[in-house]
């Protein structure tokens, strides 16, 4: 499969399902360290939206990617941080049992993506709306990566 987005983005979405449904079914306790990085990873990533629901259509090209970028710098860090290895995710199932480090390369690939799209905006090359939208959608608001913390029951 090819890494395009929409690999990214589905392949994203499983291995983020696989680790919450691996916790979720008792096969993944995460522990005090992993806790806090998602923590540490959730102010890290604070998207300064005011409490605006994506897509961020009214919101400059640099500001509405630099806001999805900025989780590929804050998950490397987590990843250092932790000693767990991200994995690319583009058209490859997640690894059962599932734990941190399937959950962080999960929301790895979506912000990589928005770093590969950062680097293309000083050319004039801007990356399709919906797709960009579709990468919000993932990360901020109701039910996204945003409200991660929720599907834990640790």
């Amino acid at each position: 499969m090819h890494d395009t987005f929409a690999a990214r983005l589905d392949s994203a979405e499983e291995w983020l399902s696989a680790a919450i449904e691996d916790a979720q079914e008792g096969h993944w306790a995460r522990d005090a360290v992993e806790r806090q990085v998602m923590a540490d990873v959730g102010a890290a990533t604070n998207p300064l939206h005011g409490g605006r629901l994506p897509p961020f259509t009214g919101d400059l090209w640099p500001v509405r990617l630099g806001r999805i970028a900025h989780w590929a710098g804050a998950l490397r860090l987590a990843a250092r941080a932790g000693g767990w290895d991200l994995t690319p995710v583009a058209g490859r199932r997640p690894p059962r049992s599932a734990g941190m480090a399937v959950l962080l390369s999960g929301i790895y690939a979506v912000g990589e993506q928005g770093e590969l799209w950062m680097r293309r905006l000083p050319a004039g090359e801007t990356p399709p709306g919906a797709e960009v939208a579709r990468a919000e959608g993932f990360l901020y608001g109701p039910g996204s990566v945003e409200d991660l913390e929720l599907f834990f029951y640790d």
